[in-house]
């Protein structure tokens, strides 16, 4: 056994506590105070950071004789969230280690479990789930890297045990799929997964042992802005790695804004936050085209359409993007008859842009007689 561990937020919370650990409730924890510091989080953050505050307190749990094992797993999930060990001393009277964060952040305010737990409790489990996967083979450097799309995988998760409605299909769950192994061949930015798995048939019984790999990403909010008074749109330009690897001679494609949907964020936050990186567009109202599986068969990832109302630029042509994400995106201001050109040429030969227009030609009348 090793001495004393302070843990505070998520990780004082049983659910994500076991899964980080590796055990469930074996640690014999108790109620505790951690004076001179404060838990503190906004409104994009699922771990909140553990930060030096003089004059506060910040409640949580000791855990006395932590096993040496359970230690190197919360070590390795503390370092992948970009926080230190320190030692430091209970309300209590206790010395214990606790895992503090250099930086509060932006506009940070008291984090309290009541706010917390409706919205971040599934996506903070799911998360600790594929980052504790990691555990033995990664280093918490590595983790860290990865983390922000853990974190959109697992927002990708809970949004999708919503589900839709099932009157025409089959409204046999999920969890009538036997799954015999799984493996993840690739890890990096995005996952593949390797199923072997057996799923119920319409004849009924069970399919045969299947073999079968799924590309593993987060959702994405899409969405073509439109200008109803000047009947115009704004289509972005950029390099993209599925016409390069598939061998198409002019990689540069049009598109609608597009971006990944964070964990925490709703498809709206995401489209108006896009546009803004993206284009410099304030938005004034969304209207939504579809929310769908862009490829179903072998990928999860799931889009969310959108037409953005708004004030277009007179420059026909800018530039736009962010240099922390090593974006190069050029921007076109074009008339819709314009932009329907493109669409029976087939230069438009983007899905979710075609599927923009399409909404579009049979929408405008109404969003121009609105503006």
């Amino acid at each position: 056994m090793t001495g004393a561990l302070f843990l505070c937020g998520p990780l004082a919370w049983a659910p994500v506590l076991d899964i980080v650990a590796g055990q469930a409730g074996a640690l014999g924890a108790q109620a505790a105070e951690l004076p001179g510091y404060a838990l503190k989080t906004d409104d994009r953050t699922c771990f909140p950071a553990l930060v030096a505050r003089e004059g506060h307190s910040a409640a949580g749990l000791l855990v006395r004789d932590v096993p040496p094992e359970v230690l190197t797993r919360l070590r390795f999930l503390a370092g992948g969230l970009g926080a230190e060990e320190v030692g430091a001393e209970t309300a209590e009277g206790a010395g214990a280690i606790c895992f503090v964060t250099p930086h509060a952040p932006e506009a940070a305010r008291d984090w309290t479990f009541g706010d917390w737990q409706p919205r971040w409790g599934g996506i903070a489990q799911a998360a600790c789930a594929e980052a504790m996967g990691y555990f033995g083979r990664k280093t918490p450097e590595e983790l860290a890297w990865r983390m922000p799309m853990i974190l959109s995988r697992a927002g990708a998760r809970v949004a999708a045990a919503t589900g839709v409605p099932a009157d025409l299909r089959s409204a046999t769950g999920a969890d009538r799929v036997e799954v015999d192994h799984v493996e993840t061949p690739h890890e990096g930015f995005f996952l593949t997964r390797d199923y072997a798995l057996r799923h119920p048939q319409f004849g009924g019984g069970q399919s045969a042992l299947l073999r079968r790999e799924v590309f593993v990403v987060s959702d994405a909010a899409i969405v073509l802005p439109y200008d109803p008074r000047t009947d115009r749109v704004l289509l972005v330009e950029q390099f993209r790695m599925g016409p390069f690897g598939r061998g198409d001679p002019r990689p540069w494609a049009l598109e609608p804004v597009a971006g990944r949907v964070d964990a925490g964020e709703t498809p709206e936050d995401t489209a108006r936050r896009e546009c803004a990186e993206e284009a410099g567009l304030d938005l004034h109202r969304l209207e939504r085209i579809s929310s769908h599986y862009c490829s179903p068969g072998c990928s999860t990832e799931y889009f969310h359409l959108f037409l953005g109302l708004c004030d277009l630029p007179e420059e026909k042509r800018g530039m736009g993007g962010l240099d922390s994400e090593a974006e190069d995106i050029r921007t076109h201001v074009i008339p819709y008859a314009r932009a329907m050109d493109l669409l029976r040429s087939g230069e438009a030969d983007n899905g979710p842009l075609i599927m923009c227009l399409m909404w579009l030609s049979m929408e405008r009348d109404r969003l121009r007689g609105i503006a």
